[in-house]
């Protein structure tokens, strides 16, 4: 296998220096923290200190862990409202003025939280790209930044102004963020946990032992993120039905989900799995929603993937994406589904998958090795900031509403409010405010 096209002066040194690098990310479902996980995990291995942050955190007045409950009250409530604000952030390629707002007042918290001793900042969420980038730019923060994108599709709002590298796990999704403006874009791979890995026979047995299923026959490994969204119970029935594989289904957090499965009949549901690799193992073939990070495990446990009844907005760019990269088959349509689960099942189809999948951790370079050797060689500590002045926490109550990934209309409308009230009021309020 050919090695990915790395710059020089991403290279390593052979023994990293013993430094501090800060990962931001963001727990919003299990992705984007998944991967800061195994990008920590791979950094103290190669002898950093790594310090973590939530972006959600360091919104102010807690405006984090409302806009995470806005996102998924969408997802579940008004999915085609995420799918028109998904499109209009697209085609504007840029945060509208109310989320500026909302990020520029994040900044002297996030200031605040790095401190003067990282030797690089990494962002696996694009929101925290935006703020980061903000201050690399203006002169505030005085270390390298870069972003990590944990998706094989790449929205505009990942592309942020001032970023010093953007690292890519395959060609597909580094040629988008190189169209999209992003800097210094290079593949390095993915990451994933390191149990997540190609087994054998005797392995599979023993993992269906573990987790109570049968030695005999097919399984598909059904997923739908840590929140369990999507038509879930409408591609278990259509698996099932198919009698080409048993639906094995993980319902993540969504506990109402897994007991609407189980009162169906289906024999084999879980919520959150603790052990996902050996999971990954007992299974033949993976069906999944949304082209996350579960995708990438999958890849590194040698299963084929195919993307159906996939979510708005991310799940079908990343579907998309996938589909050309050639990782994962996306079935747009239910008639397709038995002749595509035969194929990757037991056919040359799933093969190719397969190698595909395994290939991209065959590379002897790493999004680890491109952090690395671009940590500043000493951290750089800079002058006080000013810190911004403060306003009325009622700025922030009424910015929640509406700021949500430029939600407006569509979650006012989820919440059975007005929405042309509801977003000028909040329009009204930020004017002249330097949050």
């Amino acid at each position: 296998m050919p090695r990915h096209d790395v710059p020089d002066d991403f290279r390593p040194n052979a023994v990293p220096p013993a430094g501090l690098i800060t990962i931001v990310s963001a727990s919003v479902g299990a992705g984007h923290d998944g991967a800061a996980d195994a990008l920590a995990t791979q950094l103290e291995a190669a002898g950093f200190e790594v310090d973590r942050l939530d972006f959600l955190d360091l919104l102010p007045a807690g405006l984090g862990r409302v806009l995470s409950g806005a996102y998924h009250r969408l997802l579940t409530a008004a999915p085609s409202g995420y799918q028109r604000i998904y499109a209009a952030t697209e085609r504007s390629g840029s945060p509208g003025p109310v989320v500026r707002a909302l990020f520029r007042s994040a900044e002297r918290r996030t200031l605040r939280a790095i401190g003067p001793r990282p030797r690089a900042v990494v962002s696996t969420y694009p929101g925290a790209s935006q703020v980061l980038g903000a201050l690399r730019r203006r002169g505030r923060l005085h270390v390298p930044v870069l972003t990590y994108l944990t998706d094989f599709s790449v929205h505009p709002l990942w592309a942020a102004p001032g970023i010093d590298a953007h690292l890519a796990a395959h060609p597909v999704p580094a040629a988008q963020a190189k169209a999209l403006g992003a800097a210094r874009v290079t593949v390095t791979g993915p990451v994933t946990g390191a149990r997540f890995t190609a087994t054998g026979e005797p392995e599979r047995q023993a993992a269906r032992d573990r987790f109570g299923l049968p030695h005999d026959g097919a399984l598909a490994l059904l997923v739908a993120g840590s929140w369990g969204v999507g038509p879930v119970r409408e591609s278990a029935a259509e698996i099932r039905d198919s009698a080409i594989a048993e639906p094995v289904i993980v319902c993540g957090r969504n506990s109402a989900l897994a007991e609407q499965l189980r009162a169906e009949g289906f024999p084999y549901v879980h919520e959150w799995v603790g052990d996902m690799p050996m999971l990954m193992h007992a299974c033949d073939v993976l069906v999944q929603n949304a082209g996350g990070l579960t995708s990438i495990e999958a890849f590194a446990s040698g299963l084929p993937v195919a993307s159906y009844r996939c979510i708005p907005g991310h799940g079908r760019t990343n579907a998309a994406a996938l589909d050309e990269a050639g990782l994962a088959v996306w079935i747009r349509e239910s008639q397709d589904l038995p002749s595509v689960l035969s194929d990757l099942v037991k056919g040359p189809r799933g093969e190719r998958q397969r190698a595909a999948g395994l290939a991209l951790f065959s590379s002897d370079s790493s999004p680890v090795a491109a952090i690395t050797g671009m940590a500043a060689p000493r951290p750089v500590v800079p002058g006080r900031p000013q810190l911004a002045r403060r306003r009325p926490r009622l700025v922030a109550a009424l910015l929640t509403a509406t700021v949500s990934l430029g939600i407006g209309a569509p979650l006012a409308h989820a919440y059975g409010s007005d929405p042309g009230r509801f977003s000028t009021a909040a329009h009204r309020l930020i004017e002249g405010y330097e949050l």
